[in-house]
């Protein structure tokens, strides 16, 4: 498999969410990605029906049992040929396990030590369990998402697993790797999903700083208050949404709703907002969602329509760009963000736990005999 990161050699300590979100981002990008799972979980599994964990793509796996010194030995012989770890425990649990960063980095100095937690390597919260959930409402992007009124609506786990986390531990692996090739030196990377969290909000602080954010939820432009950038339900009980934010682009909703020549308030006075969204959502139920796309779709309101999952793979524009692929005849999103010179190829699917153990310790130098010894002892498998 190409792609920019071709020739990166990444150790993956399994874990659940952001860090193999993480992991398969690196793999997308063509990085050999070594994903060490527990020797317990090795269950064995036909290499020709793949697992259906998509965020498990494109990497080997090895069985290890990491509370053997045999095992702790086999993850520090793979450091020292990586150039990054990537791992997902609460802040000390690596050091316990003897393969936290100090023993890493006395092996292999340029390696590039990825954690990922919730609340980060310290604080008062580090050591407590949480989930995406509770890391962005605490980084306080979760209480401005909902409507007027009502509670707060949980993103799925989009902003704290995926794009606060898995992404941004990305970034730092890949920040990491350039600094290392330039200085020879390595370093550990601590990504908090609390702080990608709060990062993701900068423009909405940034606009509470100017005076045009309003902290009740739900009144905002940008937050379902305003007519011109939400979704309407159609006449057959689907959905739009509409984002007709700039002058020019309000102007071409007003014309295709048939609303323009109407005598109507500013487009930005808040005190008007509800009254015209009553109004524009009572036009959008006067005709079905594939009537509206016909209308709208290919014009310059700012419209698409809200589809599933199962309606977004087959969409025209998404099939054109590829958007999505098939892997092991099971559709998924395909790699991105893209390159001219060095594309990602198609991704290799999901490993069974333990599946490449034999041909990743024999690359790294392992004679068949002490793999045979390590399998016996149960410090791989």
């Amino acid at each position: 498999m190409g792609g920019p990161l071709a020739g990166i050699t990444v150790i993956e300590v399994a874990g659940i969410g952001p860090g193999p979100f993480c992991g398969m981002m690196l793999a997308d990008m063509g990085a050999d990605v070594i994903r060490i799972d527990r020797a317990q979980n090795v269950a064995g599994g036909d290499p020709a029906t793949p697992p259906a964990d998509f965020l498990a793509r494109g990497r080997r796996s090895v069985g290890v049992d990491l509370k053997s010194p045999e095992g702790v030995e086999v993850v520090l012989a793979l450091v020292e040929t990586a150039d990054a770890l990537i791992e997902g425990f609460r802040p000390g649990v690596t050091e316990r396990l003897g393969i936290g960063p100090d023993e890493c980095l006395a092996r292999n100095p340029r390696l590039v030590y990825g954690r990922m937690t919730g609340w980060g390597q310290d604080g008062p919260y580090a050591h407590t369990a949480g989930h995406d959930i509770n890391y962005i409402a605490l980084a306080g992007a979760l209480e401005p998402i909902g409507r007027a009124g009502e509670a707060p609506v949980p993103p799925l786990n989009l902003v704290g697993d995926f794009g606060g986390g898995g992404m941004l531990l990305a970034f730092g692996i890949a920040c990491g790797i350039v600094e290392a090739q330039r200085s020879g030196q390595g370093q550990v990377i601590d990504a908090a999903m609390v702080d990608g969290a709060a990062s993701l909000m900068t423009m909405t602080h940034s606009f509470r700083a100017m005076g045009i954010w309003d902290d009740e939820r739900g009144t905002n432009m940008l937050d379902t208050g305003a007519h011109f950038y939400d979704v309407y339900e159609t006449a057959d009980g689907q959905y739009v949404s509409i984002g007709s934010i700039e002058p020019q682009f309000y102007a071409e909703l007003l014309r295709l709703t048939g609303l323009e020549g109407e005598e109507l308030p500013w487009q930005h006075d808040r005190a008007q907002w509800p009254a015209l969204k009553e109004k524009v959502a009572a036009i959008f139920r006067t005709k079905t969602r594939d009537e509206w796309c016909d209308l709208m779709e290919g014009t310059d309101v700012c419209f698409a329509p809200v589809l599933s999952i199962p309606e977004a793979i087959e969409h025209p524009h998404n099939v054109a760009r590829g958007t999505f692929v098939e892997v092991a005849d099971l559709k998924q999103p395909g790699p991105a963000p893209r390159f001219s010179r060095t594309p990602a190829g198609l991704p290799t699917p999901p490993a069974h736990a333990g599946q490449h153990t034999d041909d990743v310790l024999a690359a790294a130098g392992f004679d068949p005999e002490r793999i045979a010894k390590l399998r016996a002892s149960g410090a791989v498998a």
